[in-house]
């Protein structure tokens, strides 16, 4: 399917991503053009009119690379190709300038922490002896002798090590980040243990992702998402320290001021640093995002001027349904985006948590691993309450100051599928668990692109992960031109938002006619469990997240509401777990 409209970025120049909407396609998941059941990127490119009449200015698209999909295709074989499930180099230079066509910038995933155990070099690590110059591509060390009192003591990369793993840590995927291998020695891994962690300190490794870069800027791509950007560079001296249970998980941030043995140490700087010279040589010049899971503190670092353009603020995304927490994340973001001259981004789902449209309707508080493991029966989701603060979320996320990233189907409201049976699940955290956390699949279930059919239109066969039964009720067919759906809301949400920008800056002041002033926000005035925010003299933004209805300005005039309710501004009120924008030029406001 192709569009026939078009459009150009709001941002022509090197700042287009300051206030760009990009989305995410997960591509295994978002289109199959043959039929085979996975996404690919010829389905991509044919579906590219949909994200250019949405309103995105950009696309995100999660690893096609070659990969034994031991999880999801972050298990890299080979860098710089195209995994024949997802099609050819051929399809991918297509899709670009079909997406360049539409207006519409692309950005690739890179992931340089790990790579596939099926990979040149760590099949030529595993056929050398220890302490070879393939192994040190990766962190081989010996282990530790099965003996009380070892804690703090670690091997070293050469010899035939004891039977214990060098250290405590674990995988993030569940039990221990260390294998051990047919030789003796043991090798890291923070994730699954087809995932061998590379080892940074290395020139070889650097040496080889400066390659893979420029292959993919070359062929024209505009920027990089960069996986476990806070991750690369580790403390494998000895003695290894334990960490006796602070492995943080790669959306949580160690604890504040902790020198962390492998999460966001200082030493990751220096690669981004370098990669940024490569970024800034081309022209336009080509940008960075981080999926960095650290502190807010912390967060700014990646994103200094000289760094990475701009860095994920899972703090949006974790927030609770609170005014007060809200203002608190945001001005918190806002803060430290400006203090290195940058702008926050706002994330609400991916594809490593469960979709916000079944979040928010969960209790606050709740277990969601616990959740999925009992199939989404305990506790139960309230999803009227979800689908109200989904919209709701929508529009406060794209009336802030940044970049808004958004995850393919929320402009749906596709829920999590949280009742995968177990022999559909994917995930590695399944097995690696002993099956007891199943996982990220839930969020990852294929697109439905129309009311019934195959799959519902996301290809002409069956579907990798099972679709559950009305999954076509929520597709963009059964949605399209319906006043009041979820496609609907953000289409005319973006559609504003791009008029917004376009009456204002990327970050510099307004313009004499007042327009929107790129990092500004001013709080208003509230009732108690609202939030309210100007962005210069075209848009007023309040969100009603209390129990009760709260008053609007007298003579309110409305541009968008989340749900029919708050457009009626003789009323007065807006109701409980609703969003309304608001013309702040009409009297009154």
């Amino acid at each position: 399917m192709t569009s026939s409209t078009s459009h150009q970025p709001a941002e022509a120049d090197d700042d287009w991503w300051r206030e760009a909407v990009v989305y995410q396609v997960y591509v295994p998941s978002f289109a199959d053009s043959d039929g085979d059941g996975t996404g690919d990127l010829r389905g991509v490119a044919d579906r590219l009119g949909h994200l250019a009449d949405l309103g995105a200015d950009a696309i995100w698209l999660t690893p096609f690379y070659p990969s034994p999909w031991a999880d999801g295709g972050y298990d890299v074989s080979d860098y710089r190709d195209v995994d024949p499930r997802h099609g050819t180099l051929d399809d991918f230079r297509d899709l670009l300038a079909r997406a360049h066509g539409l207006g519409l910038k692309v950005i690739v995933d890179i992931v340089p922490n790990h790579c596939s155990d099926r990979h040149p070099w760590f099949v030529e690590a595993l056929a050398s002896p220890p302490g070879s110059a393939a192994r040190d591509r990766f962190h081989f060390l010996d282990g530790r002798e099965a003996s009380p009192g070892r804690s703090g003591s670690g091997g070293g990369r050469g010899g035939t090590g004891g039977s214990e793993p060098p250290s405590d840590w674990q995988s993030k995927f569940g039990g221990s980040a260390w294998t051990r291998t047919p030789d003796g020695q043991w090798y890291m891994h923070i994730f699954a243990a087809e995932q061998p962690d590379l080892n940074w300190e290395n020139p070889e490794v650097a040496a080889e992702f400066e390659r893979t870069l420029r292959f993919w800027l070359d062929l024209g791509v505009d920027g990089f998402r960069v996986d476990v950007a806070h991750g690369l560079r580790k403390d494998l001296l000895p003695p290894l320290r334990d960490t006796r249970g602070a492995d943080a998980a790669p959306l949580d941030s160690p604890p504040e001021g902790d020198d962390h043995p492998f999460w966001d140490r200082d030493e990751v700087h220096e690669t981004y640093r370098s990669w940024r010279k490569i970024l800034d040589s081309y022209e336009p010049a080509r940008v960075a995002v981080a999926e960095a899971g650290v502190s807010a503190a912390r967060l700014p670092l990646y994103t200094r001027p000289d760094e990475l353009h701009q860095a994920f603020n899972f703090a949006h995304l974790r927030c609770p349904w609170d005014a007060a927490s809200f203002r608190r994340v945001i001005g918190t973001s806002l803060d430290g985006a400006r203090s290195v001259g940058t702008l926050p981004t706002w994330v609400l789902s991916n594809h490593d948590v469960v979709r916000h449209a079944t979040r928010y309707g969960l209790p606050e508080g709740t277990d969601f691993a616990e959740w999925l493991a009992s199939d989404g029966r305990e506790p139960a989701a309230d999803h009227e309450r979800g689908r109200r603060r989904a919209r709701a979320a929508a529009l406060l996320t794209l009336a802030l100051p940044g970049t808004a990233y958004l995850y393919q189907g929320e402009e749906l409201g596709l829920p999590e599928v949280a009742d995968l049976p177990s022999d559909a699940l994917r995930d590695p955290m399944w097995e690696r668990t002993g099956r007891t956390q199943k996982g990220r699949d839930g969020c990852r279930v294929p697109m439905p692109w129309r009311q019934d059919g195959p799959s519902y239109g996301f290809g002409p066969g069956g579907s990798w992960l099972p679709q559950p039964e009305g999954w076509g009720a929520h597709s963009a067919e059964a949605q399209s031109g319906v006043e009041g759906s979820f496609l609907e809301l953000y289409r005319t949400a973006l559609r504003l938002r791009r008029g917004f920008r376009g009456s204002g800056g990327s970050g510099g002041a307004a313009d004499g006619a007042g327009g929107i002033d790129g990092g500004v926000l001013e709080w208003l005035d509230s009732a108690e469990g609202e939030l309210a925010f100007r962005r210069g003299s075209l848009l007023e933004c309040r969100v009603n997240l209390s129990d009760r209805p709260v008053p609007l300005p007298s003579g309110a005039v409305p541009l968008l509401a989340s749900d029919a309710a708050g457009m009626r501004p003789g009323e007065g009120t807006l109701p409980p777990d609703t969003a309304v924008w608001l013309d702040p030029s009409a009297p009154g406001s």
